[in-house]
């Protein structure tokens, strides 16, 4: 028995009814190789952005930006966008930066002390204070990912999303922890040449994981 399709209105039938949905169409190795080609780029304009140092943040999160287009659209944004984006977030990615620095620098001599004995704690010590370091990565690489969904803006409001997600996907917070600690051991195995390549890769995957955990837990936008 076939299905009843109404006359339109000027009295003929209308288009016929599709049997199957188009098929999406399939990647290929071209496109494999196109998206390691644009993150690669993507991480070699990023350090070369953030190469004045002062910079750091306004590349960062204008790379963060454009990762973001591409995971959520499948699209790179425009030269003039990122330019724009880039000059906008020059001035308020200099107190980020300048605040980054600062503590990196204070955990370097605080694991340089330790383990040349001059603080007392020994290996224990510096365990933990590994640790606190590795987790205030992830959590600065999770306000990069919500700077980037910002359209490269808004460092304080990220910084309180990203504390957010560490509260409430605890399991989050690791995994975006384990990719930084893999992309520093590859940043420390591979020739130095190759790390601006590998931090587009890395800024990518940071992105992936944070994406899919907002899919896993919507309510936890």
């Amino acid at each position: 028995m076939t299905a009843h399709r109404p006359f339109g209105v000027d009295g003929r039938l209308p288009t016929p009814w599709p049997e199957h949905p188009p098929a999406p169409s399939r990647r290929d190795w071209r496109d494999v190789l196109r998206d390691a080609a644009d993150l690669a780029l993507v991480g070699i304009l990023l350090v070369l952005a953030a190469a004045p140092v002062l910079t750091a943040g306004a590349a960062a999160a204008t790379a963060s930006a454009a990762v973001h287009d591409w995971v959520t659209d499948g699209r790179w944004p425009e030269p003039r966008r990122i330019a724009a984006r880039f000059g906008r977030a020059l001035l308020p990615g200099v107190p980020v930066t300048l605040l980054a620095l600062a503590v990196g620098t204070l955990l370097v001599i605080d694991i340089a002390a330790l383990s040349a004995g001059r603080v007392p704690g020994g290996g224990p010590a510096v365990l933990v204070t590994g640790l606190v370091t590795a987790g205030l990565a992830g959590y600065a690489a999770l306000v990069v990912v919500e700077v980037g969904r910002g359209g490269g803006q808004g460092w304080r409001a990220a910084a309180r999303a990203a504390a957010g997600t560490c509260l409430s996907r605890p399991v989050t917070w690791a995994a975006v922890t384990g990719v930084g600690l893999v992309a520093a051991l590859l940043a420390v195995l591979i020739t130095p040449a190759a790390v601006p390549i590998l931090a587009g890769y890395a800024l990518a995957a940071t992105h992936a994981v944070a994406a899919r955990a907002r899919v896993a837990h919507p309510e936890h936008p």
